[in-house]
Parts: structure tokens; C-alpha cells; sequence
């Protein structure tokens, strides 16, 4: 095979994250979430899959200072991937101003991956335009893979013949348990609604969770979902499952 059908061969992924925003509910400066973009990005990378890294509104990212493997916090002092990204020059620049969803083609890309994090539930909740390029996504038969408080999004995002995307659809989110546990160990209440809740609420649609903060993701379709910071990998691979190498 030459070199130029390599290069046309090359699968492509979009990870998409959130901008920084600030709680209302907290008064913190939230972003998204480390291992949910680092991990994924790792899996994609090893696969040979070209990887860009896009925000909604652009600009430079920030991180969820608990996702940090370095925050005093600890809670995150295991997640080494993270870490090594956050310290390799080269992949901590992607994160500084990054392009638009509005100056990307989807055309371009075999699949996009939604992220999630703290800021998703402030700041993709109500995005009209990321619900639309999304939707245009999927209708375009690529595949769209969501984790986490990213999975907020699939509440809102229709299709062109105005169903939600997730109709029919098995899919998975942040579980109310985990949102609890989350709320009892920072002593206050972090979220603004709870995914779970929502999502139960939804007629025509089946959500479902497993154990808490243990790895799980599904598919449906062209459709990929994860449950929370540690299911990052697993719908990585079912990404690579659906399209291969």
C-alpha cells in the first residue's frame, strides 16, 4: 500500500470539549474533565487514528480541578495518561486555542467524541448549535460517541425530522448514584439537574446505568455512549470496534 492511501485510509476523530465556564451552583471554575479527553485521545493515537480537538465556542480549555492528577486533592493522582499529557508540550498545546465546532467540517471526520466534565451541564446543555452539528453528525452516518456529563446533551439534540437523537436508542450517562456519592464527598450539591433523572423522563428512549464508577459503555447503532470518567477508554474502543483500524 503507498504512502498516499495511507494517508487517505487514515480513520479520523473529532473529540470535541467544553469551554471554561463557572458553576452556578458552586461558584467554581469548571471545564471538562481530564481522563474523559486524555484517555480517549491515547486509544485513538495507538489505533493510528488522526486525532484534532475542537471546543464548541473555541478558544483555550480548561480542566475540572478534581480531574487533575496533580490537584491537592489527590483524587485523581492515578490517572498517569493525564498526566503525561499535561506535561508533554506538544499535546498540553492543543488545548490552548482550539478551533470552533463552527470552522470544522464534519466531512472530515469518521467520528466525533463528546467529553464531559463539570462545564457540559452549564455550558452544552442549551447549545442549539452543538445539538445541530451533533444531529448532522449522526445523519451523516458517522459515528457519534458521548461520555459522562457529556451525555447532557443527548436530552436536547434532535434530528432533522425533530426526534431526539436517542430515540429508540439504549444509552448510558452519569448515574444518580454516582451524583450523590459526588455531592456527599465535596459536602454540597455540584449539579445542576441530574442526567439520570431526565433521561428517565424521556418517553420512547431505554437508559441504563451499571455500578458506580466502574468502567461501562454501549452501543446502539452509530451511537456510543459512556457513564462516567472511567468508561473514557471503553467507548474509545467501541469506536474503533465500529470503524476499525
Amino acid at each position: 500500500m503507498s504512502a498516499a492511501t495511507d494517508i487517505f485510509s487514515e480513520k479520523r476523530v473529532l473529540i470535541i470539549a467544553a469551554n471554561p465556564s463557572v458553576s452556578p451552583t458552586t461558584g467554581w471554575p469548571i471545564g471538562f474533565w481530564w481522563a474523559e479527553l486524555t484517555h480517549p485521545y491515547w486509544v485513538f493515537s495507538e489505533a493510528g487514528y488522526k486525532v484534532d480537538i475542537v471546543s464548541p465556542k473555541g478558544g483555550d480549555l480548561s480542566t475540572d480541578s478534581y480531574s487533575d492528577p496533580e490537584d491537592e486533592s489527590g483524587y485523581s493522582a492515578s490517572d498517569l495518561i493525564s498526566l503525561g499529557f499535561k506535561k508533554s508540550p506538544a499535546h498540553a498545546a492543543l488545548l490552548s486555542g482550539t478551533k470552533a465546532i463552527a470552522d470544522v467540517s464534519i466531512d472530515e471526520y469518521d467520528a466525533i467524541f463528546v467529553v464531559g466534565g463539570q462545564s457540559p451541564m452549564i455550558t452544552m446543555i442549551d447549545d442549539e448549535a452543538l445539538h445541530a452539528f451533533v444531529a448532522r453528525a449522526y445523519e451523516a452516518g458517522k459515528v457519534v460517541a458521548v461520555v459522562c456529563h457529556g451525555t447532557c446533551i443527548l436530552l436536547e439534540t434532535r434530528l432533522s425530522n425533530g426526534d431526539l437523537l436517542v430515540k429508540g436508542k439504549t444509552w448510558t450517562g452519569f448515574a444518580n448514584s454516582e451524583e450523590a456519592f459526588a455531592d456527599s464527598f465535596v459536602g454540597k450539591k455540584i449539579q445542576p439537574f441530574w442526567i439520570e433523572d431526565e433521561a428517565r423522563k424521556l418517553p420512547d428512549t431505554n437508559f441504563i446505568v451499571q455500578s458506580m464508577f466502574k468502567a461501562f459503555a454501549v452501543r446502539d447503532g452509530n451511537l456510543i455512549t459512556g457513564q462516567q470518567q472511567f468508561s473514557g477508554t471503553a467507548a474509545a474502543e467501541l469506536v474503533i470496534d465500529t470503524l476499525g483500524r
